[in-house]
């Protein structure tokens, strides 16, 4: 079982691959972490910072929410491995709240950050070492492609912060990952000013969107009959973690 790092596109499934596109966001993951310990200007280190985050946890989501149940269907041991991923990902999403709450002059972040960056690294060896070439046995190029989109579309829309509060596994992930998402986005200023403009239409457009994910987890309960406790207790969460935090913005 060979590690993807060193394979071909082909070897990958083709461009579209899931697993040349989950490469292709490591390698930026390592690129963006070495440029940040490069450089000395403050606001740009904070910037890079900024970018590592947003892209460490919209990929992870989208892991989390497509990758990882499909891998403990279909491979031997992939509840362990799957497992063992997600805790690293549990760690990555508790140190890195705790970087987001510390001034950036505090020496202690500093070293947080340094202990992140580890995280990161040793999760992306153990996913294309170990866990990315068991998907790829399991499944023929074809389907990695197809898997290579439903990821992509997941990860466009997904969480940029960390949300330690939030399962690991659907459905209570996917249930708050639409507000979630719009409230980590509207913080990251991708809605422009122009875009909304003032404190109604900003707390109209929040609204709208956390009726979204209502919506979504009122169907989603109804096709996890199995699960009812779970998605309960996920819809439970929404206003826990996702109302205070608006709130406090606003």
């Amino acid at each position: 079982m060979a590690s993807i790092k060193g394979q071909t596109v082909e070897q990958l499934g083709g461009e579209g691959s899931v697993l040349v596109r989950q490469r292709r966001e490591h390698a930026e993951m390592d690129r963006l972490m070495d440029r940040c310990h490069l450089l000395t200007d403050p606001e740009g280190r904070e910037q890079t910072l900024k970018e590592i985050v947003q892209l460490v946890f919209s990929h992870a989501f989208a892991e989390e929410t497509v990758l990882w149940p499909l891998v403990r269907r279909s491979v031997t041991d992939g509840e362990e491995l799957t497992a063992r991923v997600e805790e690293e990902h549990q760690q990555i999403n508790d140190l890195t709240s705790e970087i987001e709450r510390l001034d950036p002059q505090d020496p202690e972040r500093e070293e947080k950050v340094r202990r992140v960056f580890a995280l990161i690294r040793q999760d992306i060896r153990d996913e294309e070492d170990e866990l990315l070439p068991r998907l790829q046995d399991a499944l023929g190029p074809a389907q990695l492609r197809r898997l290579g989109v439903a990821w992509e579309t997941v990860r466009r829309s997904a969480p940029t912060h960390p949300h330690p509060a939030v399962p690991r596994r659907p459905p209570g992930n996917a249930l708050l990952g639409v507000p979630l998402s719009a409230y980590d986005r509207l913080h990251d200023g991708v809605c422009s000013s122009a875009q909304i403009v003032g404190g109604k239409r900003r707390i109209y457009f929040l609204i709208g969107m956390l009726a979204a994910g209502a919506a979504a987890a009122t169907m989603a309960a109804r096709r996890c009959p199995s699960v009812p406790r779970l998605a309960a207790r996920s819809r439970g969460q929404v206003g826990r973690v996702v109302f205070p935090a608006i709130v406090r913005r606003l």
